[in-house]
């Protein structure tokens, strides 16, 4: 008999570690090659961990709600022999150079800003992800002491250090002191209701998460805002027009999410200052465009999982893309991967009916387009003889983009090129 170690598999560039949400297999167990064995929860997505051997589940080496490093063995199988056994499931992906590049770009950005932190100096646990946030910026031993965690017996989360070091940076004048200890909404006090008929209901997890990150992208983002109206009629008709033969022919249905997307990736193309991500000081210029799409949870919830080089897709490519992703989403079956390494992010408020909004920068992004509900009005229509009012589809873009990095014209020039691409669809294109 063998024994294979059951270790937590690496989810994409910056997850060092994840929460055991659920067992699925118990001690004693028979396990089949690719049975999930447990569920867990890292801070972008929830997701199963799999077995890449058969055999008998002999231990679990943690409980549930422990948090667990990459690469930690979390559990051993026993197996028949060493011959069932593959690739162990911690194998690194091969790199794409140009991510290589990147990661590079942000470690010497990092050491630059960094500060020497003696972390010896404190007997709370930390995760290797807060320990680099505290390096980064500068956060001492005694501040990491003063901050409430809200994780497990009070561990300091990304978000508890995230939160710490905005309200720091928003009141400079009080690091000469000693810190304030954060709180986090996780910890403070629930209502009570006065007249006993009010319902007081905690918010899940991914809610929590929600909240920290788009309070933190407030504190940590200037925003700014600029609308603009599209005239969307000939991509109206075209759809109408080709969206059966396209889903008899691809098996896919052909939503109008797709066609915006590449209007998005082309932009981004002749626009690469918005293509960039802000780490301390430093700007960190984009070389994939990888396109983040907002999408709904089983539970409500929204979650951004991302169409990495959206650029080389053509727009067949895209519907599988987006239908993929959407679809995943719907049924709680996206990875931890799919939600990484986004450099720009498009949301669709119009599936609400919205005629725009002002969406929140997901960080460390440095700008998201809204999707506004397409709607018949009259319009002026210019012609050679003359202008007419007439019925046209509109809609409105909203984008917000960080005003720290980005100016109003380049975020203004960067949604008029997207609304050019829009306007300028050719209603015979072929599919």
């Amino acid at each position: 008999m063998a024994r294979f170690e059951l270790k937590l598999p690496k989810m994409g560039e910056s997850v060092a570690e994840a929460t055991i949400t659920n067992w699925l297999k118990q001690v004693g167990d028979t396990i089949e090659i690719d049975d999930a064995v447990l569920e867990i929860a890292t801070d972008k997505v929830d997701s199963e961990v799999p077995s890449e051997v058969s055999g008998v589940l002999v231990e679990q080496l943690f409980g549930k709600d422990d948090l667990v490093q990459v690469g930690q063995t979390i559990a051993i199988i026993e197996t028949d022999s060493l011959s069932e056994t593959t690739t162990t499931i911690t194998e690194d992906v091969a790199i794409p150079e140009a991510v290589v590049e990147i990661e590079k770009s942000v470690e010497v950005a990092q050491a630059m800003v960094s500060t020497a932190v003696d972390f010896k100096g404190t007997e709370k646990f930390l995760s290797p992800l807060v320990k680099n946030i505290a390096k980064q910026e500068g956060v001492s031993v005694a501040e990491l002491e003063s901050i409430s965690g809200s994780g497990k017996e009070g561990r300091v989360t990304k978000e508890d250090i995230l939160a710490y070091v905005a309200v720091r940076q928003k009141s400079p004048v009080a690091n000469t002191s000693a810190p304030t200890p954060i709180s986090n909404t996780s910890t403070q006090a629930v209502p009570v209701s006065v007249n006993g008929e009010d319902e007081i209901v905690e918010m899940d997890r991914m809610r929590k998460l929600i909240s920290g990150y788009m309070t933190a992208s407030l504190q940590t983002s200037a925003h700014v805002q600029s609308f603009i109206e599209v005239d969307v009629t000939n991509i109206v008709k075209w759809r109408d027009k080709v969206k059966n033969t396209f889903e008899k022919r691809e098996g896919e249905k052909l939503t109008f999410t797709p066609i915006f997307m590449q209007a998005v990736a082309k932009a981004l193309k002749d626009f690469p200052g918005m293509n960039i991500s802000v780490e301390g000081e430093y700007i960190i210029k984009k070389r994939n465009i990888n396109l983040g799409m907002a999408a709904a949870l089983p539970n409500g919830n929204l979650i951004v999982p991302v169409i990495k080089n959206a650029d080389q897709l053509n727009l067949v490519g895209m519907a599988k893309a987006v239908n993929d992703l959407g679809n995943r989403a719907k049924n709680g079956k996206l990875k931890p991967d799919d939600t990484q390494g986004g450099t720009y992010t498009v949301t669709n408020v119009g599936t609400f009916g919205s005629v725009f909004g002002t969406p929140i920068i997901n960080q460390p992004q440095v700008g998201i387009l809204a999707l506004g509900a397409i709607r018949k009005v009259p319009a002026v229509i210019e012609t050679p003889e003359g202008d007419f009012i007439g019925i046209r589809q509109k809609m409105f873009l909203s984008h917000s983009y960080d005003h720290r990095v980005v100016d109003g014209a380049l975020g203004g020039s960067f949604v008029k090129r997207v609304a050019d691409y829009l306007e300028a669809f050719d209603i015979n294109t072929d599919i």
